[in-house]
Order: C-alpha cells, then structure tokens, then sequence
C-alpha cells in the first residue's frame, strides 16, 4: 500500500511516495500552485494518486513552536479536506514542524547550489514528512 506525502506551501505543493512496503518516502516532484487564484494543482495529484495506486495521504501541518496553529496551518488543514472529499481516500495531517528547515540543512551540507536547493526543498520536506509518518507507524 502505498502512501502519498504533501507539503503545502502557498505557490508550491512537495510531493513524496512511499515504497509499496511503507517504509521508505521517496521525494518525487514539486506541483506549481496559486493560492491567489484558487489553482490547487487537484488535477495533478489525481494523476499520481491513480499512476501509484496510493492508499493514504499525509499533508504536513505546520503547527507553531507553542504548538498553536497558525494561518498556513489553517490552509493545510483546509487542502486535507479537500483531498479527503475530492479522492475519496483518507487523509492525514502531521506534524511538519522544522521539516524544510531540515531538508534546507541537509541540501547546505550536501553542498547543493541555492537555485538547486529551491527547485527541490518542497518535495525534500514533503519526503521528510512522509518519512516522519512511516517510521511513526513501524
């Protein structure tokens, strides 16, 4: 069973798979998105949904460091019932917090340029989340 990652940002939606035993997240590509404009990039996570037969989704909820959540978790929380009622399959939020500051850290100590670290820090995080989960669930 696989298992689709999501890190929701205003202009860009990170996404990961899992391995088909759950175990492993790979990070496999950035969606464009406009809030603004109301363009979700549903259509795309559709294709991926039905191209990796995915089970489960598990948005990131980026909580505040008192725990709180703010504006942008709000909207997460937002695009997860949307998911939910659009694919009919169950959606989760978690935990995302430090995620991209994570994957930021890494891709500096990789060395990785900072036009490179752009076009791949939303789907990095995305696979960071989903990873989270998967090892929350062994």
């Amino acid at each position: 069973m696989r298992v689709m990652g999501l890190d929701v940002g205003s202009k860009t939606v990170g996404v990961a798979i899992s391995d088909e035993m759950g175990w492993t997240a790979q990070a496999i590509e950035t969606i464009a998105i406009d809030e603004k404009i109301k363009k979700f990039g549903f259509e795309r996570i559709g294709e991926i949904i039905k191209e990796y037969d995915v089970k489960e989704i598990i948005v990131g909820l980026p909580k505040n460091m008192n725990n709180s959540i703010g504006p942008r978790g709000e909207a997460s929380q937002h695009y997860a019932n949307q998911l939910e009622s659009l694919f009919n399959i169950p959606v989760k939020l978690w935990d995302e917090r430090l995620s991209t500051m994570a994957a930021e850290r890494i891709l500096l100590q990789a060395d990785v340029s900072r036009k490179k670290r752009k076009k791949v820090i939303d789907k990095m995080a995305a696979a960071m989340i989903l990873q989270g989960y998967l090892d929350s669930q062994l």
